[in-house]
């Protein structure tokens, strides 16, 4: 099982990273409910300034990352009502909505870098997402909550099953767990359920989403999410520690 690293820093911290033997990997989301990072330009979607500013923006960034394995654009949560509390909104639907998400696996893979992408569309439109979505693109579904009532239990929520649909569709995939609720073992039950629902040719590694700010007082909290990724691995996957 390789070991990677999303990172959003250069120079010094990725050579620190490789030299832990681990691989850094960038995350820019460009889903409109996740791109103040673009600044005035995410008040320009889909307009010819904004393609190119996107292009740009990940041309260098796979530059500075050394031509990475695998980029990731984020692209989730973007509907109005994650949008309801904001004072300026902005969604893409329909077709404009995959024509942009194709032209950013365009600008990856023209690079020679793989595309990565939250899966969360497929929750609300599933057929669709399974018509259109390119197998080439590397998934992640997330989920952080109880997988079961009880060990053997029916999966206790349809965006959990949505790891088996994109199994059965032939997408490989790196599920996402996270204790940001207070569920300590949902990592734990992630891969212990997982294990036994996905191929592991199409099971690429597993990720924590912590979603703590980064404080001096919030590392604490990223340590103890690592030490429960830790503790699941050693006990669902002994093979690989």
């Amino acid at each position: 099982m390789d070991t990677y690293v999303i990172a959003t820093n250069n120079g010094h911290k990725l050579q620190e990273i490789r030299d832990l033997g681990m691989e850094p990997l960038p995350k820019l989301n460009f889903s409109c409910g996740h791109d103040t990072w673009l600044g005035e330009y995410s008040r320009m979607v889909s307009t010819r300034k904004y393609y190119e500013v996107c292009k740009d923006v990940i041309t260098e960034v796979a530059e500075l990352f050394g031509q990475p394995s695998l980029f990731h654009l984020g692209m989730d949560e973007e509907t109005a009502g994650h949008q309801k509390h904001q004072n300026f909104c902005c969604i893409r639907q329909h077709d404009l909505w995959w024509h942009d998400i194709y032209y950013l696996f365009d600008c990856c893979e023209k690079v020679g870098v793989r595309p990565w992408i939250w899966s969360d569309a497929i929750w609300h439109r599933q057929e669709e997402f399974l018509e259109k979505m390119p197998k080439s693109v590397m998934q992640s579904n997330w989920y952080y909550g109880r997988v079961w009532l009880a060990p053997g239990e029916p999966y206790l929520n349809p965006t959990f099953n949505a790891y088996i649909t994109l199994e059965e569709h032939g997408f490989e995939q790196v599920p996402t767990s996270s204790a940001l609720f207070g569920n300590d073992i949902n990592i734990l039950e992630t891969m212990q359920a997982l294990k036994k629902e996905v191929a592991p040719e199409r099971l690429k590694g597993y990720m924590m989403a912590p979603w703590y700010g980064i404080g001096k007082n919030d590392k604490y909290r990223h340590m103890n999410e690592a030490v429960k990724f830790g503790v699941a691995k050693k006990t669902i996957y002994p093979e690989y520690c």
